[in-house]
This record gives C-alpha cells, structure tokens and sequence, in this order.
C-alpha cells in the first residue's frame, strides 16, 4: 500500500499523508516487537521480517522521489542561470576641435565693410532725441503757464466794540480799509449782543499761503479806539 502511494505523480504536494503513513508504519513495528519480548515463539518473528521488508520499501521509494526533485528542479527555469554577457566598451577617443581656417585678406575687407552700427541708425537716433527734447519743452511751458490751484478759505469775524456808544460804521471802515495781499473783503452786518451794544459781523476770503487769522486779528485789534475784541466766528475751506 506505501508503494502505490509513492507512485502517485504529486506525492510531493500531498507530504501530509506520507508522515501519516510513517507514523502508522512505526507504530505497527513497534507493536508486533514489544509483544515479541514478552513472547518466544514464531508470529514474533514474522512479523518483523514483514517490517523490515516494508522499510526497504519505503526506503527506496523516498530515494526515487529524491532523484525526481533533483531532475524537476536541475530542468526547471529559475535554476538555469546564465552568465550575464560582459560589454566591451571601446576607450574613448578624444575629439580635437577643427582647426580655424585662416581668414583671407578679402574676408577681412567684407568684415570692414560690415557697420554694426551704421550711419542710418545714428542719425535715426539724433531725430528721436531731438524730437524727445522738443516734446519735453512743450510740456514744460504748457505746465507752466497752466495756473497753479490756490488754497483759499472763508472766514466770518466778530468784532465787538467797547460799548454802545461807538459809532459802528466808523469801527466798519477802519476793519475794510486793512488791504492784505490774498485778502478780499465780504458783506457784513451788526448783529445785537445786549444792553443796546451791537457787534459787527464781516465775511471775508483770504488765501491761505499769504493771509492767516492770526494776521487779521493782530490788523484789525489795532484800532483800539474801537475794537475791544475780534473773534472767529466760522471758518470753512474754499
């Protein structure tokens, strides 16, 4: 029975069954030979001569499924290694440069002849400057003549007299005759403060850069017959 199943073709694959069969095996040798010491007859001994016989077997039939492994794994792909074939790569030759050809004296006349920056090119560029320097010019008088903006403001003044017996239109004609670069006068009228005293409220405009509030009131607090006090009322820029 081990014999048959040694014969089978994929007995490799099927090992398990093959350690059972060993483990049977010895089992059964070690069986009939404990019972043979306690026995001194005949089925002792036949039954040993039947396990020496089926070790043999089993022997030999291991030693062919050796020889079938080593025959399957020398013929199979992954063991026929072949000798990586070796290059031979020719030294490198060093390549020289060609030679110049020496230029001809009629070369070198063409070479001459050639005006990398021609005469064309440099009057081209004395028109452009030109007319850069003319386009320039023109902007600068026309800016020029252009009025430049000028900051002004609006100024409303309170000038208050000493008492009700100071003649009014006399205080409005001293504060009208202070003439400022940058000042122009507005209207003006007398508005009532209390026990019959009036104060005079004038408008005027003044540009910023040559008139200041503090000028006006230092101009106008001169008058000191008249004016008591000046104040600024409103101010809003222009």
């Amino acid at each position: 029975m081990a014999t048959n199943f040694l014969a089978h073709e994929k007995i490799w694959f099927d090992k398990f069954k093959y350690d059972d069969a060993e483990r049977r095996f010895y089992e059964q040798m070690n069986g009939p030979v404990a019972g043979a010491s306690r026995q001194s007859s005949g089925p002792g001994a036949s039954s040993g001569t039947s396990g020496d016989h089926m070790v043999q077997e089993l022997q030999q039939a291991i030693s062919k499924l050796e020889a079938r492994l080593n025959v399957l794994e020398k013929s199979s792909p992954g063991h026929r290694a072949t000798a990586p074939q070796t290059q031979h790569v020719s030294p490198m030759r060093q390549v020289e440069p060609p030679a110049k050809k020496p230029a001809t004296p009629a070369e070198d006349d063409e070479d001459d002849d050639i005006d990398l920056f021609g005469s064309d090119n440099e009057e081209e560029d004395k028109e452009a400057a030109q007319l850069r320097e003319e386009r320039l010019r023109q902007y600068a008088e026309k800016k020029a003549k252009k009025p430049a903006l000028v900051a002004k403001s609006s100024i409303l003044l309170d000038v208050k007299p000493w008492d009700d017996e100071t003649d009014m239109a006399q205080l409005e004609a001293c504060v009208r005759s202070i003439q400022l670069d940058g000042l122009v006068w507005g209207a003006s009228k007398l508005v009532p403060v209390g026990y019959g005293i009036r104060k005079l409220q004038i408008q005027c405009v003044v540009e910023d850069d040559k008139v200041g509030t503090d000028l006006l009131e230092e101009e106008i607090t001169k008058f000191e017959e008249h004016v008591q006090s000046v104040d600024i009322a409103a101010f809003n820029k222009i």
